[in-house]
C-alpha cells in the first residue's frame, strides 16, 4: 500500500465545482492492499471512497475520511478474443482500454462522447453513450470483483452473486472497492459518421424513423434558436472516408473548443451577447460525413469546462420536456451558453441503471464555468422529476433518497445488498446519505 503525502489530500473534480479534503490518501497496488486498507478502516471507525478521475459533477467522490485512488491497482489484464471478454483493473482509464481492445482487434459496442473516466466511475454512475438498442455501460459488463466494507472479497456474475452482480454495477461505489471488471466486447468496427445542422421541429416529427433508420443518434439544441445539430453514426464494412486532419483539428479542437471557449467567455461578460453566439454557434458547424475506428468518432475532446445535469426520461417524455424547457431557457433572469444535449437508451435490467426497465430519451443541460446555474438546473429538474425522470448519477441534481426510491423498482433490493455488504458503512459519504439513505 502506498499512501500519499498530505500535501495532496486535497481534491477537485474536472469541472471544478466539487471540492475536498480527505484525512489520508490510499493508493493499493493489490487486491490485498485494499481488503487490508479496508478492514482497518472498519476497524478503526473510519471511512474510505475509492475515485476515478473526478468527471463527475456531483459530491459522489467527496469524503471526510480516506479516498483510495485506484491508478496504481494491478489486477492484470485478461484478453479472451474468441469469446470476446476483457478483464481490467477497474482503475483502468477508458481511453486506455479502448486502445487495448483495439489491439485486440475488440472493441465497446457503445461509448460516451468522452473517454477520460475510470472504468469503475464510468459504470457506478451509469455512464451511457447514445443508441437506441444500446443499454449504459454498465450493461456490457460480464463480471466484477469487489471488496466489500468487511474486506471480503467477491468476485460476481449472473450465476455467482447474481444480486450482488444486478446491485454493484451501478452501485455509487456504496456497496464496496471495484477492483478488476470483466467486459463483452465485439469485433472491432468502423462508424460512418453523419453531423448536419437541422431544425429542431423536423428532428422531432421525423425521430421515431431516424432512431429506427441508426445505431446512434444523438442532437444538440442551441438556446434561443430553433436550430439543432444532429449527430449519427452507423456500422459500416470499411473506414473509406476518414476526415482529413485539418478538419479535425478545424471542427473539434478549434470550433469547438477553443473558438467556442472564446465564445463563452465573451458571453459570460456581456450577458446580452448570449442569444447571438447561439445562433451563430448553430450555424458555424457545417455538414460532414466521415469514418473511423469507433472510439474515435464515438468520443471527442471537451477542454470547455462546464457543469451539467442530466435526466433520464421515458421517451415518450421527450418533447414535453424540451418544450417546457425552452420556455425554462426564455425565463431565466441569466443567460444560458452551452447547447442541451438528447441522447437514447434502450430498456436494461440494472437495478440503480437510469434506464431500468424502460426505453429512455436523456436531456443533458450544461452552464460554462463562473456563469450562474442552479435556478436553470432546479427549474428543469422539478419538470423532469414530474415526468418520471431519474438524475444521472453522475450529473448534478438535487433529489433525494425519499423523491428517488418511488423511481426505482429494486431501491429495497438495493438497499438490503448494501446493508449486508457494507454493515458498518465504511463507504458512505454525506452525498450517499442523501441519494441513498443513511
Amino acid at each position: 500500500m502506498v499512501a500519499a503525502a498530505p500535501s495532496v489530500t486535497a481534491w477537485a473534480n474536472w469541472a471544478g465545482n466539487q471540492r475536498g479534503t480527505a484525512t489520508a490518501v490510499l493508493r493499493p497496488t493489490s487486491v490485498d492492499d485494499v481488503a487490508d486498507a479496508v478492514r482497518a478502516a472498519a476497524a478503526a471507525g473510519e471511512r474510505i471512497r475509492a475515485v476515478g478521475s473526478g468527471h463527475s459533477f456531483t459530491a459522489v467522490a467527496l469524503t471526510d475520511g480516506h479516498r483510495m485512488e485506484l491508478s496504481d491497482l494491478d489486477t492484470g489484464v485478461r484478453v479472451d478474443v474468441d469469446r470476446r471478454l476483457v478483464t481490467v483493473p477497474a482503475g483502468m482509464t477508458l481511453h486506455a482500454l479502448n486502445r487495448l481492445l483495439a489491439g485486440h482487434g475488440l472493441a465497446l459496442p457503445n461509448l460516451g462522447d468522452i473517454d477520460a473516466q475510470t472504468v469503475a466511475g464510468a459504470i457506478s454512475t451509469g455512464t451511457h453513450g447514445t443508441g437506441a438498442g444500446y443499454g449504459c455501460l454498465s450493461t456490457f459488463v460480464e463480471a466484477l470483483t469487489l471488496v466489500t466494507g468487511t474486506g471480503e472479497v467477491l468476485r460476481c456474475s449472473a450465476d455467482e452473486h447474481p444480486d450482488v452482480f444486478a446491485a454493484a454495477r451501478v452501485s455509487l461505489g456504496a456497496l464496496g472497492v471495484l477492483v478488476d471488471v470483466t467486459l463483452r466486447c465485439v469485433d472491432a468496427f468502423v462508424l460512418l459518421a453523419h453531423e448536419r445542422p437541422a431544425p429542431l421541429a423536423g428532428v422531432l416529427a421525423d425521430l421515431p424513423a431516424l432512431l429506427r433508420r441508426h445505431d446512434h443518434v444523438e442532437f444538440y439544441w442551441f438556446p434561443y434558436t430553433d436550430r439543432v445539430q444532429v449527430k449519427t453514426n452507423d456500422r459500416v464494412p470499411a473506414d473509406d472516408r476518414p476526415l482529413p486532419r485539418w478538419r479535425g483539428w478545424l471542427d473539434d479542437e478549434f470550433l469547438a473548443n477553443t473558438v467556442f471557449a472564446g465564445a463563452c467567455r465573451l458571453g459570460r461578460a456581456v450577458p446580452a451577447l448570449a442569444p447571438t453566439i447561439s445562433a451563430v454557434s448553430a450555424r458555424a458547424l457545417t455538414e460532414r460525413r466521415y469514418t473511423g475506428r469507433s472510439d474515435s468518432v464515438f468520443c471527442t475532446p471537451r477542454r470547455v469546462r462546464f457543469v451539467e445535469m442530466e435526466y433520464a426520461l421515458p421517451r415518450d417524455a421527450l418533447v414535453p420536456a424540451l418544450d417546457a424547457l425552452r420556455g425554462i431557457v426564455d425565463g431565466l433572469p441569466f443567460k444560458v451558453l452551452f447547447p442541451v444535449e438528447v441522447r437514447f437508451t434502450a430498456a436494461d435490467d440494472v437495478w440503480l441503471s437510469h434506464g431500468h426497465g424502460r426505453d429512455s430519451a436523456y436531456i443533458a443541460v450544461h452552464q460554462y464555468v463562473g456563469m450562474p446555474y442552479e435556478p436553470y438546473f432546479r427549474a428543469f429538474e422539478d419538470v423532469a422529476a414530474g415526468l418520471g425522470g431519474r438524475p444521472h448519477w453522475g450529473k448534478l441534481h438535487w433529489r433525494d433518497a425519499a423523491s428517488l426510491a418511488p423511481a426505482y423498482p429494486r431501491w429495497a433490493d438495493f438497499r438490503a445488498v448494501r446493508d449486508r455488504l457494507d454493515p458498518d458503512r465504511v463507504f458512505a459519504s454525506p452525498h450517499l446519505a442523501r441519494v441513498l439513505g443513511s
